[in-house]
């Protein structure tokens, strides 16, 4: 089984060691199945994902310009073999304009992973790097009709380029915020937004065993979601996606 792992962003803008993610993304997946990190292409407006990136002011605005090219990716990636795309980013950029694309599994780590924690618990609270996700993934949320489920969601205030520096400063606020959202809000179960910080730079098992509450692995749920879609060859509904006859050249050639 081959999957592609989507970034969000053209390869010039990954900041971390795709080898070793790649590595750590395969030790989730289950024996035959090989997980391939994948990247867009560049695209006008890239640039704006560094901008506001570097004023951490990651307000989904990056992720609207950046959804033709991940959509046109993952269309390649149907064409040229693979059994499912995972959009890597947890805030789900293209993944309802891929499903309208394609016939193979298009998974999204947001949606997935909440329909997890909700069949695991009744109270879901989430942590976000950033203080502009929070009202960004209330908007999500509210579109996938799950936000009723969401205790609250609270903002780590930690992301860039030396995210790897800083282990310790994001396991210890992260733990602290975990720790309020149980105390303060009821959570039940923890889902923490931000793959780049959790699980790539901080295990969410040790985030579970410091807090004594379940902290899910975005990308283990994804990656064992997609494996279980070809498995049994499910994939996204062709009533609710409908999709036309395309071409790469549909994607590339100006009209």
């Amino acid at each position: 089984m081959r999957i592609m792992f989507l970034n969000q962003a053209p390869r010039k803008s990954a900041h971390y060691d795709p080898t070793a993610i790649e590595a750590q993304l395969n030790s989730y997946a289950s024996a035959g199945t090989n997980v391939e990190i994948g990247f867009p292409d560049d695209y006008e407006g890239a640039q704006l994902f560094e901008s506001i990136g570097a004023q951490a002011h990651l307000n989904g605005l990056h992720h609207m310009m950046e959804t033709p090219a991940i959509v046109k990716k993952i269309f390649w990636a149907e064409q040229n073999g693979y059994d499912a795309v995972i959009s890597s980013n947890t805030f789900d950029p293209g993944v309802d304009g891929g499903r309208l694309a394609v016939e193979i599994p298009v998974i999204g780590l947001l949606r997935t992973s909440m329909h997890a924690a909700c069949t695991l618990a009744d109270r879901v609270g989430i942590t976000v790097p950033l203080a502009p996700h929070v009202p960004y993934t209330w908007r999500i949320l509210r579109t996938y009709g799950l936000d009723r489920f969401v205790s609250d969601i609270r903002p780590i205030g930690v992301y860039g380029k030396d995210v790897d520096q800083r282990k310790d400063e994001i396991f210890g606020i992260t733990e602290k915020l975990i720790r309020g959202l149980i105390d303060e809000t009821r959570a039940e179960i923890i889902l923490p937004l931000g793959g780049a910080l959790i699980p790539y730079v901080v295990d969410p098992n040790d985030l579970a065993k410091a807090t004594g509450v379940q902290v899910l692995n975005t990308k283990a749920i994804g990656i064992r979601f997609a494996e279980m879609c070809v498995a049994f060859k499910m994939t996204q509904s062709n009533i609710t996606y409908p999709r036309a006859k395309l071409r790469y050249d549909d994607f590339v050639k100006p009209a």
